[in-house]
């Protein structure tokens, strides 16, 4: 199974769900090799649940995964925590859907919640808990949440995005030093809001995995490889571009219906 922990279906927390967007991004995951992908949207997204509802609407959910033509997608989702860091919490459907209605008094961002009281959320479900691009400027996890906080994860994310602002070495050895130092593994993630960043850093399992708890127990266990893609940077810098273009577009388009 090859698969990204790290991957969205919206151009921008403030767009709105489009189906013919998700399905040419599912359609460009799978002609990247990509068998299996982890939907980590933000949950302060605009219209949140438009994204499942029109999964429910349109393909079957078997055991722990949406069967997209024969793409594995793994529900999840991205939080922002009070400390100023995000984690990727993957799990069933109907735990993920549950997760972010608890989490709605904390959309606002003056109000998101504790890390702490977000992974007690999390065990609460079982789902499987990722520290995302925990060294990124912007929102640098690693420096506002203790070592013992950090322990509770089940891994760190190496995220595409970071891996092509900071170079390749850096940013692994940054992150591998964090890992050791926290007896955690780390997952691979491309951070994908734009198609052509897919398939930039993917994670090659041993097995096939059905549900988040298969999932947790191979990387627990290391049973598997990151690939990062000669074409990373290339591939990231051209997604960054073209989505900042779509951006201005739809902004564009917005102001005009307006």
């Amino acid at each position: 199974m090859i698969i990204d922990f790290h991957s969205h279906v919206k151009i921008s927390k403030k767009s709105m769900f489009m189906p013919a967007y998700f399905k040419e991004m599912m359609e460009e995951a799978k002609s990247n090799g990509l068998t299996a992908l982890a939907l980590t949207e933000h949950f302060n997204t605009t219209r949140f649940f438009d994204i499942y509802h029109f999964l429910d609407e349109n393909y079957s959910y078997t055991e722990g995964f949406y069967n997209i033509e024969g793409l594995k997608l793994f529900p999840g989702i991205e939080v922002d925590v009070k400390e100023v860091g995000h984690i990727l919490l993957i799990g069933d459907r109907k735990d993920v859907i549950s997760i972010r209605k608890e989490l709605e008094a904390h959309v606002p961002e003056e109000n998101f919640i504790p890390f702490n009281e977000l992974m007690d959320l999390a065990d609460q479900y079982g789902v499987l808990k990722i520290g995302g691009h925990p060294y990124r400027q912007s929102t640098p996890l690693a420096e506002n949440v203790s070592k013992d906080q950090l322990k509770r994860l089940d891994a760190l994310d190496l995220n595409g995005k970071d891996l092509y602002a900071k170079g390749i070495d850096s940013c692994k050895k940054e992150l591998e030093a964090l890992a050791d130092e926290l007896e955690l593994p780390i997952v691979g993630g491309s951070d994908t809001h734009q198609f052509l960043q897919y398939g930039s850093i993917v994670n090659q399992f041993e097995d096939e995995c059905s549900t988040s708890d298969e999932l947790k127990q191979l990387i627990t266990n290391r049973k598997y490889q990151i690939q990062i893609a000669e074409q990373l940077p290339l591939k990231v810098k051209s997604a960054t571009l073209v989505k900042k273009y779509m951006k201005k577009a739809l902004k564009e388009a917005d102001s005009i219906t307006a």
